[in-house]
């Protein structure tokens, strides 16, 4: 009788084929979230084009750009007190949300509960792809205040300040040669996207990306900055959590009596109320930049800092040296 051999694969011939696709896929996965890397930071690039879009509509309406935040008096606290409707509810019908816009109660502060409601929504052009998406309210997007560490006050030397009507014949170096937005990391104790305080403005006096978030996973998604004050965003300087520093306002006149003044940014983050902070991204290695003629550009955290500085100046009349 015939016999038909039926042979099949040894187990060595099994691991090697299993050992050749362990392989591949290691060298296919970077490629691939490079690839998603690069479709999300387009997207983040895209989400300021059309802020840079709506900013422009407004100031070809109204002859100045929105003021960054509003408010009788400075400078401004970074706390949930004031009334602080800012630049990127003056732009909400050119960004199409007229509706959102129109539900606004402006005879009261944001944080007032007529205000609830609007303040909790989750408007996606304002939030990085890169960045976590678990809770709504929240901006990815701050515009340039002033060219260095400085409360917001009516004296910055940005685009975007407090009560600020600034023209484009205002912007002396040129609209080209001006940051006015950037991204910036959602961390503890921000107050969303409708408050005028260091949530939506920021300046260009502290390194790109000097500040990594640290957050913690909530039921597998990244959670919300409300979540986060335990992970002491506002330094080593004394104070544990946003809602210390909410308690306690009379941190930030350290020095009044004659002590020393506690410095204002530690590692990136504001240890006092008055404190602003600088720019940073989820982004590998900087962040992404809209300049007042609406070209955006990709800005890495090795920038000179004098650079990066005039930047943010309006108006220094410095030669800049456009090599970043």
């Amino acid at each position: 009788m015939n016999r038909r051999m039926f042979r099949g694969f040894t187990l060595v011939e099994l691991l090697v084929v299993i050992a050749i696709i362990g392989v591949l896929v290691a060298l296919l996965l970077p490629a691939v979230q490079a690839a998603r890397e690069a479709a999300r930071r387009a997207q983040c690039t895209n989400n300021l084009v059309q802020l840079a879009i709506a900013i422009h509509n407004y100031e070809a309406a109204n002859r100045v750009y929105p003021p960054g935040t509003i408010e009788p008096t400075g400078p401004i606290r970074n706390v949930a007190q004031g009334y602080h409707h800012n630049w990127i509810e003056q732009l909400l019908p050119y960004l199409e949300r007229s509706v959102v816009y129109d539900h606004i109660d402006r005879s009261v502060g944001v944080y007032h509960p007529n205000n609830a409601p609007v303040r909790d929504l989750n408007i996606s052009g304002l939030l990085c792809p890169s960045s976590w998406s678990a809770s709504a309210g929240y901006t990815s997007y701050a515009a340039v205040h002033h060219d260095v560490e400085a409360p917001i006050d009516v004296d910055n030397h940005g685009v975007f300040f407090l009560n600020s009507s600034v023209r484009y014949s205002d912007v002396t170096d040129g609209a080209s040669q001006t940051l006015f937005q950037g991204e910036k990391l959602i961390l503890a104790g921000d107050l969303g996207w409708m408050s005028g305080t260091n949530a939506t403005l920021r300046n260009t006096g502290t390194p790109i990306n000097a500040v990594h978030a640290v957050r913690r996973n909530v039921g597998g998604m990244l959670g919300p900055p409300s979540t986060l004050v335990g992970d002491n965003f506002y330094g080593d300087q004394g104070i544990d959590s946003f809602e210390t520093l909410q308690a306690n306002p009379a941190t930030d006149t350290a020095g009044a009596n004659g002590e020393e003044s506690k410095p204002a940014i530690v590692n990136g983050r504001p240890t006092v109320a008055t404190a602003v902070g600088g720019f940073s991204s989820d982004h590998p290695g900087g962040a992404n930049f809209a300049f007042g003629d609406g070209n955006i550009r990709y800005i890495t955290g090795t920038i000179d800092m004098q650079v990066l500085q005039q930047l943010g100046h309006r108006s220094d009349g410095q030669l800049l040296d456009e090599s970043y």
